[in-house]
């Protein structure tokens, strides 16, 4: 079940809030776990039982580090949990992959598992994890209602896409959180702004991208036109994702982190890490590189935790070469920025900003690609190569088709939108936009609406330059 679905929209979402809001508060928390079983078992109902384990180790895995008295006896708990969350996961996500990698090395033919990939387990896997390394380092009791524990992991706002809600942020709220209307609203008023982004840009982009991949006719500059369409394509989506999780996580009561700070105005790869899908950066910070030893080691140990850390971050995002490939691009670009690129870009800001584009846009080619064969021909045809005409009719056909989406991606991706609302909040237009802001969400809601209804339904396309 997706957020961006009717049978969610029109079915099970405005049920689990009928219920949860009928039921007193001592069984919110049931509703919600509940419901949010009902939505992780829509899809396959096999994988209720390997979540179900996966809650049950992290529950006793965390009532055993506190019960423990001895440091060495909560060490062994905590590697027992993080050698099988690591084992669940990895056979899940990774069994094919190194399947086919010893294949390819041994010439062996080994059979593939074939395995589904189970929906959100690298989410879910992440929270258990950074709750049983926050009790280990008594950063946060353990819980000892299996209720509330297994409603923060199987939580399904934030199960699909994130954020990665870590069990500090939310452990109160688990015992007792606030409800109100202004928190109802600005909920509401948040995912119709992610299913919006979603529907109406990250789905339109994305089919630019699909008529990229499927024709003949492509040219020089269709393959920046791909690259853009995509670079706005995965924030839109991703950011709207995460914004529907925060939307409904504000509804029920919860207060999630920002996942999204407008990483397209990074004036370096640093920064742009530093807004870009933040919960994930900031887990492998907290849980991976500082426990490595950070940066506070010699250079040569500094460079090993580096590469660590984004191999990882590249291979936490899929099970394939591009997206290795993905992370240490990102690990090289750092450590150049560390010792040379750094000196260089700060004498310009427009010259920085155009770096970090690039190369983001470069980095997405790469991640979108379905092996790495298919990314050096997209890279290749960027730069001319491939015998490719530099401007066709068709790649001007679709440009100016898309245009108008193009332009809202560009300056949604900025702060602007919300500078100006910021700006109207307090002035004397205040009382008209009080008025008008529901009226354009439900008019944003009936546009995401009849594109779910019927896919070919495009509104941006009564603006074809």
């Amino acid at each position: 079940m997706l957020f961006s679905g009717i049978p969610f929209l029109f079915y099970f979402l405005p049920t689990v809030i009928l219920l949860y809001f009928l039921v007193p508060f001592k069984l919110k928390n049931t509703v919600l776990l509940l419901s949010s079983l009902v939505f992780y078992g829509w899809g396959e109902p096999l994988y209720l039982f390997l979540m179900a384990v996966s809650i049950l180790l992290g529950f006793f895995i965390g009532m055993a580090i506190d019960k423990t008295k001895s440091k060495t006896g909560k060490k062994i708990w905590l590697t027992l949990s993080v050698v099988s969350s690591v084992v669940i996961l990895g056979f899940f996500k990774y069994a094919d992959f190194f399947i086919d990698n010893f294949n390819a090395v041994t010439g062996l033919s080994l059979p593939l598992l074939k395995i589904a990939l189970p929906i959100g387990i690298s989410f879910y896997t992440f929270q258990i994890l950074s709750y049983t390394i926050d009790v280990y380092r008594g950063n946060v009791p353990y819980q000892k209602n299996i209720i509330n524990f297994a409603t923060y992991v199987a939580l399904f706002p934030q199960l699909i896409a994130g954020p990665i809600v870590r069990y500090v942020d939310v452990c109160r709220e688990l015992e007792k959180r606030e409800h109100s209307f202004e928190k109802f609203y600005l909920g509401t008023r948040r995912f119709i702004m992610g299913l919006s982004k979603k529907v109406l840009i990250a789905n339109q982009m994305g089919a630019v991208c699909d008529i990229f991949r499927e024709t003949s006719e492509k040219s020089t500059l269709f393959f920046w036109v791909y690259a853009l369409a995509f670079a706005i394509h995965v924030y839109f989506d991703f950011s709207g994702y995460s914004d529907m999780a925060i939307g409904l996580g504000k509804i029920f009561g919860f207060n999630f982190i920002e996942n999204f700070n407008y990483p397209y105005i990074s004036k370096s790869i640093s920064e742009f890490w530093r807004r870009w899908h933040m919960s994930l950066g900031s887990w492998f910070r907290d849980y991976v590189y500082i426990p490595l030893g950070g940066n506070r080691v010699k250079v040569t140990r500094w460079l090993f935790n580096t590469l660590v850390v984004w191999m990882l971050t590249g291979l936490w995002h899929g099970a394939a070469w591009n997206f290795v490939f993905w992370g240490l691009l990102y690990a090289l670009l750092l450590i150049l920025e560390k010792f040379f690129i750094k000196k260089i870009i700060t004498k310009s800001d427009v010259l920085a900003h155009i770096y970090t584009m690039l190369f983001v846009t470069i980095g997405f080619v790469i991640f979108n690609a379905p092996d790495m064969l298919t990314a050096g021909k997209d890279l290749l045809g960027m730069i001319g190569v491939g015998g490719y005409e530099f401007v066709n009719d068709t790649t001007l056909y679709h440009l100016s088709s898309n245009a108008v989406i193009f332009i809202l991606g560009i300056v949604g991706a900025t702060p602007l939108p919300k500078l100006l609302h910021s700006k109207l909040e307090n002035s004397k237009m205040s009382g008209v936009l009080a008025v008008v802001e529901p009226i354009v969400a439900v008019l944003l809601f009936m546009l995401c609406t009849a594109y779910l209804v019927d896919g070919s339904y495009n509104p941006f396309l009564y603006f074809r330059f």
